[in-house]
């Protein structure tokens, strides 16, 4: 398993931890109106699967925002962040946000997303910094645990393993 820390803490990741050539586990999670999506919704395409602890915290709405702007140029590629948030607090945000690329959706009901990627923080309840490429076959291509969980993932890479991805 991945080994993160969240604030300088050691936190232990439950769930099984994926990797690059993993066929990426299917999930169910909520969309802001409360209905459920799982990764089969996007089937055919490349996934940018952004993963937060909290949406309206300072790095994460940076990363989301990071994500959204990138997910304007990128053909075939959708963009989706999950966190624990519930989907009314995700749905708050983005109208204040004004954001039009990523899909927010919320992880918070039973960890569907959480433990299929190994990314449950067990001692906050929260899921872990992290981002996934999963390609439009559904495999996945780029997989980071980022180590601290206030820093930033590497954007770059993730975006370049989307544009590489068919």
């Amino acid at each position: 398993m991945a080994t993160v820390t969240f604030i300088n803490n050691p936190v232990t990741l439950v769930g099984t931890e994926v990797k690059v050539g993993d066929k990426a586990p299917n999930f169910t999670v909520l969309a802001n109106n409360l209905t459920p999506v799982s990764l089969s919704d996007s089937k055919g395409k490349v996934r940018i699967i952004s993963v937060v602890p909290s949406i309206d915290t300072g790095v994460c709405d940076q990363q989301t925002r990071k994500f959204n702007e990138a997910a304007s140029t990128l053909e075939n590629v959708e963009v989706l962040t999950i966190s624990v948030d519930l989907p009314f607090a995700q749905k708050r945000w983005c109208a204040a946000s004004g954001l039009e690329n990523v899909q927010t959706l919320s992880d918070h009901r039973d960890l569907s997303f959480g433990e299929a990627y190994g990314v449950v923080m067990k001692e906050l309840r929260l899921l872990a910094r992290s981002v996934f490429v999963v390609d439009s076959n559904d495999e996945i291509v780029y997989a980071e645990y980022v180590s601290e969980g206030t820093n930033h993932p590497n954007y770059e890479a993730a975006l370049e393993a989307a544009k590489a991805a068919k």
